[in-house]
């Protein structure tokens, strides 16, 4: 089964997408995490890119498409796969389109996460990591036993750049002009199952699973 994850940052797409890997054993494809692993390297290219996201900015779509087009038709996605932060926008959807009918593949289909932009700022402006682990946390949702600590190691938390307020604004400009128009677009091919994202965590996920078992 082939998915699509579509809704703004800070809409749980990522946290609901894990869940989904486990469930299901679908890969999750996030280009945002691929993005970030790249920057680790010392390029011009990678740091060039790397500054593009932090603020707030979104890289070309020929460097976006590259790279899902390298992705998707591996061996390990053939069980399956969902795709978290692409397509952005139409020029994206349609590549995308033209790409899988190519190999005789199709988007089963797509997933919208439902949620208000005071409740992304809520969500994304409160969020810290731990570096080395990945391991993430939230002020109000799910604190450190210590401020600004990880639980495990006691080092030093991060706000990753793209999450500070203004920048979450930034992004959520962004997906209101290029990404909501995906919305009509999928739900005339019938592809769209709207998720509203106001419980919690397990509960929207039974929401999705009820979908998907359909």
């Amino acid at each position: 089964m082939h998915i699509i994850l579509l809704g703004p940052p800070g809409s749980g797409k990522g946290t609901q997408a894990k869940k989904i890997s486990k469930e299901y054993g679908f890969i999750q494809l996030s280009t945002g995490d691929i993005l970030r692993a790249s920057f680790k390297s010392d390029s011009n290219f990678s740091k060039k890119h790397k500054s593009t996201v932090d603020g707030g900015s979104l890289v070309s779509d020929e460097l976006v498409i590259r790279i899902v087009e390298d992705r998707i038709f591996k061996e390990d996605c053939s069980a399956g796969y969902m795709l978290d932060g692409f397509p952005r926008n139409l020029l994206q959807a349609k590549k995308l389109d033209n790409m899988l009918l190519n190999r005789n593949q199709y988007i089963d289909m797509v997933l919208l996460f439902n949620v208000s932009d005071n409740n992304v700022v809520r969500r994304l402006a409160g969020r810290r990591f731990h570096e080395k682990s990945g391991r993430s946390y939230h002020l109000e949702f799910n604190p450190p036993k210590s401020e600004g600590r990880d639980d495990l190691t006691g080092e030093s938390l991060i706000q990753r750049a793209d999450d500070k307020e203004a920048v979450v604004q930034s992004r959520l400009k962004i997906y209101h002009d290029q990404t909501k128009p995906l919305i009509n677009y999928y739900a005339e091919k019938g592809m769209l199952q709207k998720i509203e994202c106001i419980g919690n965590p397990a509960q929207v996920f039974s929401e999705i699973k009820n979908i998907i078992d359909k």
